[in-house]
């Protein structure tokens, strides 16, 4: 594995400065990179999709553990870079890579068997986003371990009710069971970050069913947290077209129009925008 002073040979030899604007900070410590590994569950045969690959440090041991590793990468130099860093120090594991150059947030298809499984440190920029996209557009992926920002892991697996729990909480459990999965020091990575990193561990299940659909439940979702200090009949009111047809879907999903969002499991959120749904297409609305 790349250990601190590989990482930064390898960058000197790309005349590389590592950019906030995308994100990298590299690992640096072999023994986080199998913390990770171990965290993730990963089984033998799983195909993994691998955002924000760097350097390689993580690639390496995802490789040894795994069928095949798909590796996202926006930096056309890293991209390039992977392929020559994996066939150098693990020419057996070569070919179990693929390198995708590509923005994982445009991520579409990808090639080769389905992917099983998500294991990333996730740029703090972006890390919802991407995490949201993935689980949305590759519906085989059965579980994720994640690094992001200290406080993006707290807030993704906080439940309803704790002050941490907003849109990324109740978006990801449309998803999958969330928990956090433990911290990460700054010291290991390369150029060490502002912030801490923690871990978060997904496990995906059924969505709550819905007939309006998981766009629709996002948008009430949106709404309620747009406004949270607000009770739910107030904060979506924009969305359901008045306050009173707010109140209407809240009563009808069995919801108290006084309470907030941060109140409301993702269940509750889609019984609501299935009621005002329903509500719509009656009054010949939609």
């Amino acid at each position: 594995m790349l250990g601190a002073q590989d990482v930064r040979a390898l960058a000197d030899r790309l005349n590389l400065r590592p950019t906030k604007s995308r994100g990298q900070n590299f690992v640096v410590d072999a023994n986080t990179v199998r913390r990770i590994v171990r965290a993730a569950g990963l089984r033998p045969d799983d195909v993994v999709i691998e955002v924000g690959p760097g350097l390689g440090s993580l690639t390496l041991a995802l490789l040894d553990a795994v069928h095949r590793v798909v590796a996202i990468e926006i930096d056309p130099l890293l991209g390039g870079q992977l392929a020559a860093t994996v066939a150098d120090r693990r020419p057996d594991l070569a070919g179990r890579l693929e390198v995708v150059v590509a923005d994982a947030l445009q991520v579409g298809a990808l090639p080769g068997p389905a992917p099983t499984a998500l294991v990333a440190n996730l740029p703090y920029n972006v890390s919802v986003p991407v995490l949201l996209h993935l689980l949305e557009r590759v519906p085989t992926l059965r579980t994720a371990l994640v690094m992001v920002q200290a406080e993006v892991a707290e807030r993704l697996a906080a439940p309803p009710g704790s002050r941490t729990y907003g849109v990324p909480s109740v978006k990801a459990a449309w998803f999958a069971d969330v928990r956090q999965a433990g911290n990460v020091a700054r010291s290991v990575f390369w150029p060490v970050p502002g912030v801490d990193s923690g871990l978060v561990h997904l496990e995906r299940r059924d969505p709550p069913a819905s007939t309006a659909g998981r766009v629709a439940v996002f948008r009430c979702v949106d709404a309620a947290f747009a406004q949270r200090r607000k009770t739910l009949r107030a904060a979506l009111a924009g969305w359901a077209g008045g306050a009173q047809a707010a109140e209407t879907a809240l009563r009808t999903a069995g919801v108290d129009p006084s309470a907030r969002g941060e109140m409301l499991y993702v269940g509750d959120f889609a019984r609501v925008a299935d009621a005002l749904a329903d509500a719509q297409a009656a009054a010949g609305l939609t």
